[in-house]
């Protein structure tokens, strides 16, 4: 049996123990830790690009199908705008119910300096967002990390290899062996992840402090809520309709999410989530299609937590939103949302480009928002996590790219590896073949 504290699970959850502790007790050494937290991300970062481009490559190399690919394309698009305008109506409607913002004293929070979101926010247009889209250097774009200029790329390489045909195949056996040395690089610097973790909670609780938390309690509360909420009722029922387990799949990711929670970045288990959707029996296609792209169209997370502050905002200043106002908020972030993927910044850069939209809202309101930010980044980057993976695994089911038998094994305990030896597993008198590129390391 397996020590327990060589269980990176174990070890990311000590870790971000230890960093509560040394933020609480020693801030300076705290605020010390940011480089370990940064070092992590920018490793994590270093292999994003390549497995992003890898995978959709790859995935569309094995497909064939170019009507299969824009279908794919095609379904996840759109859920992803049907359940992102759900989670931003049902941030709107607890906020509205629970009023965080009412009766609050703007004197308790300190401001902060917002200029610079408020530059930001002036930047978003959707004709800047479209053309940023194709990256004028393809080069750039991978060392920048952009995601949504490697994705075009991506799928523009797929598609001109698949037209190669048989002739492609050599190209296809090469990107294979280049994908596994790329995995084998991540599986390194996941076991770096407890000390991403501790150094990402320490410098968190030691810069802002947990009584920054204080007067801004009730607002985190309530956001907190309503993603536990949108995950377990709305996802919940979306999983059960489509035939899978959500809590399951939560177990099955559990180090993906303790790695969000102590860094508060998605990004730090992006190539993780996609290698672990494959082997929850996800297709290669539709992992490399759903998740680049839903790190940019499909966050939950973000959505809830923009609908909320908006209307704790406008509670905090008394002004009184009307109907029509609350559905232009659900309007603007509906496009705002998206247009974020091209402009750093995030969050707070649409929620500043909101209340200029609206002009009822002081953007300056920001300001009060600054130091509890990082402490809900944790909840909205979780929640975005745990919706791109049931985003993927919906699109997988409905295109019939879902292997059961490749599910079931991962579930009862298997392990799926990268090895070139192909094998048969037999259980229970009853003979399961695994036809997939990822081959199985594990006698049953």
């Amino acid at each position: 049996m397996r020590k327990f504290y060589k269980n990176l699970t174990f070890q990311v959850l000590l870790a971000i123990t230890l960093g509560i502790l040394i933020g609480a007790f020693y801030p300076a050494v705290g605020t010390a830790m940011k480089p370990l937290g940064d070092t992590f991300i920018n490793m994590i970062k270093m292999v994003i690009a390549p497995i992003i481009f890898l995978t959709i490559v790859l995935g569309i190399g094995s497909m064939g199908n170019l009507k299969k690919v824009g279908r794919v394309g095609g379904k996840a698009l759109l859920y992803f705008e049907i359940v992102t305008t759900f989670a931003l109506i049902i941030g709107l409607f607890v906020a509205n119910l629970t009023k965080p913002g009412v009766g609050f004293d703007r004197s308790l929070v300190q401001g902060g300096d917002i200029s610079a979101y408020k530059k930001g926010a002036e930047e978003i247009n959707w004709v800047d967002f479209v053309i940023h889209i194709v990256p004028s250097n393809v080069v750039k774009a991978f060392a920048d990390g952009d995601i949504l200029q490697v994705l075009f790329f991506s799928v523009l390489f797929g598609v001109g290899l698949t037209k190669m045909g048989s002739a492609g195949q050599s190209v296809i056996h090469f990107f294979e062996k280049l994908s596994k040395i790329f995995f084998n690089i991540l599986a390194i610097v996941m076991k770096l992840a407890p000390i991403g973790a501790f150094g990402g909670m320490a410098y968190s609780i030691g810069k802002f402090g947990v009584s920054t938390l204080i007067p801004l309690a009730k607002l985190m509360l309530t956001v907190y809520a309503t993603m536990f909420l949108f995950i377990f009722v709305v996802l919940n029922l979306i999983a059960r309709a489509y035939g899978f387990s959500l809590w399951k799949y939560l177990v099955y990711i559990k180090e993906e999410l303790l790695i969000v929670l102590g860094t508060s970045s998605s990004e730090a288990a992006l190539p993780q989530i996609m290698r672990k959707l494959e082997n929850f029996g996800c297709s290669k296609p539709v992992v490399g299609l759903v998740i680049p792209t839903g790190y940019s169209f499909n966050l939950d997370g973000t959505t809830i937590y923009l609908a909320m502050a908006t209307i704790f905002l406008a509670q905090v200043f008394n002004v009184d939103l009307t109907f029509s106002q609350q559905a232009a908020i659900i309007f603007i972030l509906m496009l705002t949302s998206k247009g974020a993927a091209a402009v750093t910044g995030g969050g707070f850069i649409v929620l500043a480009s909101t209340l200029s939209a609206l002009q009822v809202i002081p953007v300056e309101g920001l300001a009060l928002l600054l130091g509890v930010d990082r402490f809900m980044s944790e909840a909205r980057a979780i929640t975005n996590l745990i919706g791109n993976g049931v985003a993927t695994i919906v699109v997988a089911k409905s295109e019939k790219e879902f292997d059961y038998a490749k599910h079931e094994f991962v579930m009862n305990g298997g392990i799926i590896e990268p090895i070139e030896k192909t094998v048969t597993i037999v259980r229970q008198e009853t003979e399961v073949v695994i036809t997939t590129s990822e081959r199985i390391n594990r006698e049953v």
